[in-house]
């Protein structure tokens, strides 16, 4: 009996689009968002049409490259856990042995 069904063979791996992993595809969507409001203020604002373009296509180019970067580099969670590495204490201090003689109980 053949079933109708197909079996998605993607569960739990991560969102991938055009070589960005995960959390970075929402990344370059903000910052092509922040470049785009950057443009049009720049623009409303009266700033010469060509050096607004220039501006962003060189912003727009940078984000493109550093997000691709970041991607590459620390891969699907690598920059959380180096975000999160930063909160961890280098030693911790502690004045009475009391707590860890309880722990033995």
């Amino acid at each position: 009996m053949n079933s109708v069904y197909t079996i998605n063979k993607g569960i739990n791996r991560p969102i991938t689009f055009k070589g960005l992993k995960a959390q970075y595809i929402g990344y370059l969507g903000i910052g092509i968002g922040c470049v785009l409001v950057l443009f049009a203020v720049l623009y409303i604002s009266g700033v010469n049409m060509f050096l607004c373009l220039g501006l962003t296509f060189l912003l727009g180019t940078l984000l493109f490259a550093g997000v691709y970067k970041l991607s590459d580099t620390y891969g699907q969670h690598g920059l959380l856990k180096k975000l999160a590495l930063r909160n961890i204490p280098p030693a911790l201090r502690s004045s009475s042995r009391r707590l860890f003689i309880q722990l033995k109980k």
